[in-house]
């Protein structure tokens, strides 16, 4: 098999990308990016970080932009496939997605359409296991949106470990949250996992709150060779 991975260089995505390379080949890698903070499909935080993302994993890197018009952004989202087909020869889209079926059933329309497979290795895998799969594995998360109550700016920058776990448990079970953001609560940016030949290092950030929600933004980087 010949993946493509619609890579939005969040957890998820590299996680799925981490599966999808002990089934086959991966040789690209598929970005969509939202100028609409609020798309339905797909994550905005330090999407721009996909570039380095790539370097790092040694892949090519289709990006192609959307306004993020609910059910219209799924053209441009085709647009991308299509071309990752025609460029790479891929046979199967990789996707990330946990819990989402208006995710899950739009990107099949998509691949049913192009005669692709579609691959959803995190498709309802238990939350715990999928955030202590990442630690045990060494992936260095960093949450780069909060997007929910009780989660504060306080969490905004930290990196997910087994203390940032047992606390997003407490959360889920007083609160009702999705320990991995399936309902939009969290978003996060991944510096560093098993298959990168570099590491990625934030040399400038910043925090932004506007009393409900913010975002970590990433301002600058260097790769650090592993």
């Amino acid at each position: 098999m010949k993946f493509g991975v619609l890579f939005s260089g969040g957890k998820d995505s590299v996680l799925a990308l981490h599966l999808a390379a002990k089934r086959g080949q991966v040789v690209c890698l598929i970005t969509v990016v939202s100028k609409n903070k609020e798309s339905y499909m797909f994550h905005t935080p330090n999407v721009d970080i996909t570039e380095l993302q790539a370097q790092a994993l040694g892949l090519p890197l289709v990006s192609v932009e959307t306004d993020g018009c609910k059910e219209e952004e799924l053209i441009d989202l085709e647009g991308a496939i299509l071309r990752a087909k025609t460029m790479f020869g891929i046979d199967t889209v990789v996707t990330g997605v946990v819990a989402s079926v208006y995710q899950l059933e739009r990107v099949q329309k998509i691949c049913n359409s192009l005669g692709l497979e579609c691959f959803n290795p995190l498709w309802k895998y238990n939350q715990r296991a999928l955030l202590e799969c990442l630690v045990e594995n060494n992936f260095k998360v960093v949450i780069s949106g909060v997007f929910a109550y009780p989660l504060d700016e306080s969490w905004l920058g930290k990196l997910l470990d087994q203390s940032v776990i047992l606390r997003f448990l407490e959360l889920s079970v007083r609160w009702g949250i999705s320990i991995v953001g399936e309902g939009g609560e969290i978003e996060t940016t991944v510096l560093d996992a098993p298959l990168f030949k570099c590491e990625i290092r934030v040399v400038d950030s910043e925090l932004m709150w506007d009393g409900i929600s913010g975002v970590y933004i990433i301002k600058k980087v260097e790769l650090i060779p592993k």
